[in-house]
């Protein structure tokens, strides 16, 4: 448990060279996003993906490299959840929670992706609130930033 008692916010933000319209395509179209959300070392399988408010979220991560623990398998984590709201060109926001056996990693995560048109294209910031204890700070930005990174060379 957080010192606290409450779980913690993260986040982090980019520029990505590309109007907020292209970089919300990105987000919800599910080609688009199996081919550049996985971070690095890892790969997609959208299980299930219906990007309206209510619509279900199911997405395998595998991690490449066999010695790395899932959260939910031996190399694997399952996220599953639903979209809350998307605004074109402008947010997305999904609820969701990691399948688990180990309560570090128990409760629901709500996830944040907004979008501002700035000069240089968008500036595209993640916050994820109610993160699960389980998952440490530096690794989950880390996460986040590389997942921004392939969002950026996808669009760009």
């Amino acid at each position: 448990m957080h010192p606290t008692g409450h779980r913690r916010t993260d986040q982090v933000s980019r520029i990505i060279e590309a109007p907020p319209h292209a970089v919300y395509r990105a987000l919800v179209e599910r080609d688009a996003l199996q081919a550049w959300l996985p971070p690095k070392g890892m790969r997609a399988e959208i299980n299930a993906f219906e990007p309206w408010a209510g619509g279900a979220y199911h997405v395998t991560l595998y991690y490449e490299n066999d010695d790395t623990a899932g959260k939910t398998a031996a190399n694997a984590d399952v996220v599953k959840g639903q979209f809350v709201e998307i605004v074109e060109n402008q947010r997305v926001v999904q609820r969701f929670a990691f399948v688990s056996d180990d309560t570090a990693f128990a409760g629901t995560m709500i996830m944040t992706w907004r979008l501002a048109p700035v000069p240089e294209g968008t500036e595209v910031t993640i916050v994820c609130e109610n993160v699960p204890e389980g998952i440490r700070k530096e690794d989950h930005e880390a996460g986040m930033r590389s997942t921004l990174g392939n969002l950026a060379a996808f669009v760009g």
